[in-house]
């Protein structure tokens, strides 16, 4: 029988979100002794729950937040008027709403960020009209614990394979995937020229691990739960792990709206409510926000009180500034043989060779190259190169799907003061609590690094002997899966939200890990630090703990 705790029991920890950072923290925290009530506004799933089913969960929100009872608003200037999102559409910010969040769903891209993401101020300089900075942390610091998410989630790769990839203090647990057509293709285009390919880290298992099924190639990853249990997400590893202590309750349906604090300013508990709109308290003794870098932020604005009028831990004023996505561009190509890229994982081999921003390209950004199907069928049937929906050239189309690859890119995406989320005047969710405003314009050099590399996944192509390609429109950002840097870390309470090791400056026993304390973007797939950072931040936080420093 699974633990649960009385609401008037003060419990040392709540835990808000279960997701890639959440599931960690609800897992290391009870291993370590700690009583845990994980909070997550979703359902739990279980494994036979999950759906081939691209109309429900690419179309109508399937596992997403549903603009219909969560929506939300979107400007590219505090200038301009926000536009709410209708039911039909996607939220401009999409995240899973389930026990085990977004890595759920995710691809299982699993790249390491590089030291230089951690100093890029310090190496560039300042740029204009951006707020970079250096994080507070170095890679050094946190290898470790990069070391430890592949082990303890699992993850699939080969070390050593790439002469640029920064020092590891050990191999990948697991060997990398089969290579798919994709990645034979890509290999081939990018050894022409010179570049240095290799096969793609990701957070799904390769063969039979820690009690998990291998991956059986069905070829729904992307925006899908894994029914085999072979993708590593918090659901299936850490989630069960922390519930086998008995110290750790999985709360889900549970919609935390403000946090408490009292007269002291310490949080003492937080409010939520259920499924039903009946609202409840839980008391705590300390509070770790892992909602994602959305959702966080919003939380701590929802949080306001005559203590803290401007949202809980926002003495900076920076709590939902600084929001940052990942560009990128991607370019298609047709050959002469069926490659069937609907089968098995997304990914089987990346390019990093541009992972450096290079000061001799007039602009910043970096970032890497993947081989892939892109989107599942029915997605990419309503996209391509003729805008017209029927008639031969649309037929003809279709007909190259099972011939066809998608080199994408994925690159930096600045931090800009004026990108945040906020807190919508008007718009309001099914439980009456305000919406989130989403303010975004991508940095001018993003869009020019976005399509430079474009470029490059075009010649990679040619290279590779496609006998024709199309690009995706490099455009100004409207969605975002990779929500980042709304409640930064830093050394400076008067820059930042947090400390170097998650505490907030304002208030001594709230915590946040997730995305929301990124410095810089990386370069396009941000779980793997997520989850380092989560093992760092609750290593930290327990020792504090024991110390009675909480």
């Amino acid at each position: 029988m699974k633990r649960t705790f009385k609401e008037s029991e003060a419990v040392d920890f709540i835990v808000v979100g279960s997701g890639a950072a959440g599931g960690v923290m609800a897992r290391e925290l009870s291993v370590a002794g700690f009583s845990v009530v994980v909070l997550e506004q979703g359902r739990r799933f279980e494994a036979s729950d999950f759906e081939h089913d691209e109309l429900k969960y690419w179309f109508a929100n399937g596992i997403t937040n549903d603009p219909a009872t969560f929506p939300q608003t979107f400007r590219k200037t505090p200038a301009d008027a926000a536009v709410k999102s209708e039911p039909g559409q996607f939220n401009p910010l999409m995240y899973a709403r389930m026990v085990g969040g977004s890595s759920v769903h995710f691809t299982a891209n699993f790249w390491r960020l590089h030291p230089v993401d951690f100093k890029e101020r310090s190496l560039l300089g300042a740029i204009p009209g951006a707020s970079l900075e250096d994080w507070p942390i170095s890679y050094e610091e946190l290898e470790p614990y990069y070391a430890k998410v592949e082990w303890d989630i699992g993850v699939s790769g080969l070390a050593g394979t790439h002469p640029n990839e920064p020092h590891r203090s050990r191999p990948y647990p697991m060997p990398p995937m089969p290579t798919k057509s994709s990645g034979v293709l890509l290999e081939r285009g990018a050894r022409k020229l010179g570049l240095h390919p290799f096969p793609a880290p990701l957070a799904i298992a390769s063969e039979p691990y820690r009690g998990r099924a291998a991956c059986v190639h069905c070829g729904f990853c992307m925006g899908f739960g894994c029914e085999a249990q072979a993708k590593s997400t918090t659901l299936y590893t850490m989630i069960p792990e922390a519930e086998a202590t008995n110290r750790c309750e999985i709360r889900s349906g549970s919609y935390v709206f403000r946090v408490a604090t009292n007269p002291k300013g310490r949080v003492s508990g937080v409010h939520y409510y259920d499924l039903d709109k009946r609202e409840h308290f839980q008391h705590a003794k300390a509070v770790v926000l892992c909602a994602n870098g959305a959702e966080t932020p919003r939380l701590l604005l929802m949080s306001a009180n005559p203590q803290f009028p401007d949202g809980l831990a926002n003495s900076s004023g920076t709590v939902g500034k600084h929001l940052m996505f990942n560009q990128g561009g991607g370019a298609y190509g047709v050959f002469e043989h069926e490659l069937n890229e609907y089968k098995s994982v997304q990914v089987t081999r990346v390019v990093h060779d541009f992972y450096d921003a290079d000061p001799k390209r007039g602009f910043y950004g970096g970032g890497g190259i993947d081989a892939r199907i892109g989107p599942n069928p029915a997605v990419w049937a309503m996209n391509g190169p003729t805008e017209q929906k029927w008639g031969k050239a649309y037929k003809d189309h279709l007909r190259t799907f099972p011939r066809t690859m998608l080199a994408q890119g994925h690159t930096t995406s600045l931090s800009v003061e004026a990108n945040s989320v906020s807190l919508d005047p008007d718009v309001k969710d099914a439980f009456g609590l305000p919406s989130i405003r989403c303010t975004y314009k991508d940095h001018p050099d993003d869009l020019k690094f976005a399509a430079w590399l474009q470029t490059r996944a075009v010649e990679i192509l040619d290279a590779a002997g496609a006998q024709k390609t199309w690009n995706e429109t490099v455009a100004e950002s409207s969605l975002a899966v990779h929500l980042l840097g709304t409640c930064r870390m830093g050394n400076d309470p008067k820059r930042s939200v947090i400390d170097r090791h998650h505490r907030t400056h304002d208030v001594p026993n709230l915590f946040l890990c997730d995305g929301s304390s990124f410095v810089t973007s990386g370069r396009g797939q941000p779980t793997m630090t997520i989850q380092a950072l989560a093992f760092r931040a609750a290593e930290h936080i327990a020792q504090a703990a024991r110390r009675a420093e909480i």
